[in-house]
């Protein structure tokens, strides 16, 4: 794998001697079908298309059996967020960094520079970084990262042992009934809606669980500490929104809103941050503890 200046990381290809093609761009035409003519064209213009030790190949060299090569994703347009990512902690193992609202963890969609994994690996010079779990990118707040691949699962699986202490704050409605209750534990089950953007909740055995705690009041709106127990996609704005105070700005719930990628409302971001994460560590055994320097209000 290969970085190039952005901090994108290359995918690898290999030419297969049962093939034969006049030329690379034919090889790519015809071995990715989903990604027109032009778009390679483009990509062997940008230097984007290239040979294991970096040199970068034309479109018309000849096709090599039994080689590999390293190809860039290019994107002619890219949303910009103008809003900076923090590293709190980095040691031989880890990084720990605080992502701003909007941007997402990894490359998806429209975005690929843009991304909090990019941004890093362009930092740092870290090429084998990888994110042990994920936020939404509506969300602002603490993400870890292994250093080392050989590592990556012993971390992944303290998030899959539920082995990890999250604890989101989130501004939302201030109820008076609902405070009556709080604290409490919440819990309901939850499962993917006919719009792949929303979740939904189901009746059935409860798959999802969470902590609530009212920590500030500054009616109309308040302040909540949530901690939850289980990982499902959504889950925290998917509770509060049941509970008939959906999260500030939230652009999903109650109701869907459609993005406009290239016309971000920068001054409505999800009033949601993932504030403190625990757990102990499955190579130092020592107890790790972070809090995010952001903050909503």
């Amino acid at each position: 794998m290969k970085v190039n200046s952005e901090g994108v990381s290359s995918s690898r290809v290999y030419l297969p001697a049962a093939q034969n093609y006049s030329n690379l761009l034919e090889f790519f035409v015809s071995n990715f079908p989903h990604i027109d003519q032009a778009e390679w064209l483009a990509r062997f213009q940008d230097g984007l298309i290239m040979s294991l030790g970096g040199q970068a190949l034309a479109a018309t060299d000849a096709y090599q059996a039994n080689t590999h090569l390293l190809y860039f994703r290019r994107l002619s347009r890219e949303p910009e967020i103008p809003y900076e990512e923090h590293i709190l902690f980095q040691d031989e193992h880890i990084l720990v960094a605080d992502k701003p609202h909007f941007l997402p963890v990894t490359p998806s969609g429209l975005y690929l520079h843009q991304t909090l994994l990019n941004r890093l690996k362009k930092r740092t010079g870290i090429q084998e970084l990888s994110p042990i779990h994920r936020i939404d990118r509506d969300t602002a707040g603490l993400v870890i990262f292994s250093i080392k691949p050989s590592e990556r699962a012993l971390y992944q699986n303290l998030f899959r042992d539920r082995a990890v202490k999250k604890v989101y704050e989130a501004i939302a409605p201030y109820s008076v009934e609902l405070a009556a209750k709080l604290p409490m534990t919440y819990q309901s089950r939850i499962e993917e809606s006919e719009h792949f953007l929303q979740m939904q909740e189901i009746a059935g055995e409860p798959n999802t669980d969470t902590y609530i705690e009212l920590i500030e009041n500054t009616k109309p709106w308040a302040r909540y500490r949530l901690s939850p127990g289980s990982g499902k996609k959504h889950q925290l704005r998917c509770h509060l929104n049941a509970l008939g105070i959906p999260i500030k700005h939230d652009q999903i719930y109650p109701v869907l809103t459609p993005y406009q990628e290239y016309n971000l409302d920068f001054s409505k971001p999800l009033q949601l941050l993932a504030k403190e994460i625990g757990f102990v560590d499955p190579l130092t055994k020592d107890f790790r503890s972070f809090v995010s320097r952001m903050t909503i209000a």
